[in-house]
């Protein structure tokens, strides 16, 4: 039976239009790559910015504001003309909105520019806040086509690995981004927001050369969903639940990266200097690589020979390029957390929403160390969170959508609207560290990973036996 649609419908054959589902799938892919590798830059900017206008940890953190509170914005936009006018994607198609969403991330990006050179904090903030307003609409319309490109009991998967690439992107974003911001760009004795002219320059010429290959291809036109009214996605209580479950999850995990750079500045944790500690991003987001790529394996349909296979290479794979490149002692530090991310991953029984209970409370365990501990200790703690952070957004955005049927890209935009804590919870983090410090300001992400453990154990089952025997 072929793959088919929310509705029922099947989805185009692998030879139509000369594209295979592989092909469209690694199409979608890039983009996943692309916003990853730009987001995390966000993490070099807040210390940057820091530096550059003397702020505090608060008024830093609002880079975070500005790019994840356009993403409300933009989901409750969508939100609202759905409700109206019926799902835009479904009337436009899941292409045209990727197209839509490049064009205003380019321009977004391209303020950067005038910014730096007016030495602007606001103005800055504004082309965040346009860059998050184009990457909502990406969010909206690649995640639920990932989705929809397969059977739905293995969306789980291939989101995870979709987010894969995702994290490839923000595993090299911290180490390219760290060495052009502090490095290549930096001019002594200039403003400290010069040095980000011209990456953001090119960004704005990606997204540009982006959007026109995507004007231009021919993906499988997916034309199943009706053109529905009203708010019918709220009916769903998984989905209700998921959305306070989005929200804490982006949050939590964007307050941990926003924070690594100064965290590990600390003196009571490793005394790192910016340049030195932006290095070490890459091992929290390369964490998410990793544990994404074995999520995708454990939550696919595979063999149980192969999927055992994969799920013991992987974490060898990536130990054996980090001794390569950073040498074996480190490796040998991150091996026992990569164990212990398998042995979670065999315990998660390749269940989606016992993987994600399992792997929020290990979190909120290594958050607890961190603050209790401190030193190198807790240095490798809030590190290695990367790894069981990994699955988070694929297994809770898979569990939240699944059985929406024709209502699948408005509880998407619903999902994608609760990004909103990617907003809201860096600032409450740089508030609380402002007055009570850093570490023990790690105590917001850990509230926000126990509920995770809360929706990965119940939240996600709610309502879906009822639902289930009122469908035909």
């Amino acid at each position: 039976m072929p793959p088919i649609t929310p509705s029922g419908q099947p989805l185009p054959s692998s030879d139509q239009g000369g594209n295979s589902g592989r092909f469209t799938f690694s199409i979608m892919t890039s983009l996943f790559f692309v916003w990853g590798f730009m987001a995390v830059f966000n993490d070099i900017l807040i210390p940057k910015f820091k530096e550059a206008f003397a702020l505090n940890y608060f008024q830093a953190m609002l880079v975070q504001f500005s790019f994840f509170g356009a993403y409300f914005i933009g989901s409750l936009l969508y939100f609202v003309t759905s409700v109206l006018s019926g799902d835009p994607i479904a009337r436009f198609g899941y292409k045209n909105g990727v197209v839509v969403g490049l064009i205003i991330s380019a321009f977004g990006s391209g303020l950067f520019y005038p910014a730096a050179v007016m030495a602007s904090y606001p103005l800055f903030l504004g082309g965040l806040f346009l860059i998050g307003i184009g990457f909502s609409v990406l969010q909206i319309t690649a995640n639920p086509y990932v989705t929809i490109l397969g059977p739905e009991e293995t969306a789980s998967s291939r989101l995870n690995l979709a987010q894969a690439f995702n994290s490839l992107g923000t595993t090299l974003g911290p180490l390219i981004g760290g060495w052009l911001i502090f490095h290549f760009f930096h001019v002594e004795g200039s403003h400290g927001a010069e040095a980000v002219k011209i990456p953001y320059l090119v960004f704005t010429g990606i997204f540009l050369l982006l959007a026109l290959i995507f004007f231009f291809i021919k993906l499988p036109s997916i034309s199943g969903e009706k053109v529905e009214h009203g708010a019918g996605a709220l009916k769903y209580p998984h989905l209700v639940l998921g959305i306070v479950a989005i929200f804490m999850y982006v949050g939590g995990e964007v307050s941990i990266g926003s924070a690594i750079v100064n965290f590990l500045g600390h003196h009571d944790v490793a005394g790192l200097a910016p340049a030195e500690a932006a290095k070490f991003l890459s091992f929290y987001w390369g964490g998410l690589m990793i544990g994404r790529f074995m999520g995708a394996v454990s939550l696919g349909d595979m063999i149980p020979r192969r999927k055992t296979l994969l799920m013991c290479v992987i974490p060898l794979i990536a130990l054996a390029l980090i001794a390569f490149i950073t040498g074996a002692s480190t490796a040998i530090t991150y091996a026992p957390l990569l164990a212990i991310c398998w042995i979670g991953f065999q315990l998660g029984g390749w269940k989606p929403d016992r993987t994600l209970a399992l792997f929020s409370a290990i979190i909120v365990f290594l958050i607890i160390s961190a603050i209790a501990l401190g030193g190198h200790v807790a240095m490798w703690c809030i590190l290695g969170i990367g790894l069981f952070t990994s699955i988070g957004w694929s297994n809770t955005f898979s569990l939240a959508i699944d059985g929406l049927g024709d209502f699948k890209s408005q509880g998407s935009s619903l999902l994608v609207m609760a990004v909103l804590g990617g907003a809201l919870l860096p600032p409450l983090q740089g508030a609380l560290a402002d007055r009570i410090g850093l570490r023990l300001s790690f105590v917001v992400p850990m509230i926000a990973y126990s509920y995770l453990v809360f929706y990965g154990l119940v939240g996600c089952k709610l309502g879906k036996k009822s639902l289930s025997a009122a469908s035909p």
